[in-house]
């Protein structure tokens, strides 16, 4: 059965480190991830106690091993844009396909006051995963990178 455990600050880490998390998720994330330092950020992100972020991880066990691990952040932008951002998901690359990634989403989706939003590229398989879930497409997104 799999325990999920909530991290709301930097001393509710128990059993994992910052950097097991960080190397975790982005050993799992596989191609569709971002650097560590990318990761720490989303991390620190969440334990903000600023005005309008902040945010929640979830780890997800079986039989003690870490196994996946959720980071939502805040957007801070209630009302017109989506409360919370969720910014990374990630199952054991050899546990997939045993509905580890729908319960830590079902959990994340129970933890998150208002809406959620998040991005996902196309071929990832996880999209039929938020798409079962209940996540749609309303916007296409559309980003301007300065040099």
């Amino acid at each position: 059965m799999l325990t999920i455990n909530q991290i709301n600050s930097a001393t509710d880490f128990k059993n994992l480190s910052r950097e097991d998390l960080i190397n975790f998720l982005f050993q799992h994330l596989d191609q569709f991830g971002d650097s560590k330092e990318a990761i720490g950020k989303s991390i620190d992100y969440a334990f903000s106690t600023q005005e309008g972020k902040g945010g929640f991880i979830l780890t997800g066990y079986l039989d003690n091993q870490l196994v996946g691990a959720v980071v939502m952040n805040k957007t801070g932008m209630d009302g017109y844009i989506p409360e919370n951002i969720l910014v990374y998901i990630a199952v054991d690359a050899s546990k997939r396909g045993n509905g580890i990634g729908k319960q830590l989403m079902e959990a994340a989706i129970d933890r998150s006051q208002g809406d959620i939003a998040l991005h996902v590229e196309y071929e990832n398989p996880a999209k039929r995963l938020y798409e079962r879930i209940g996540f749609g497409s309303k916007y296409a997104e559309m980003r301007f990178y300065k040099k």
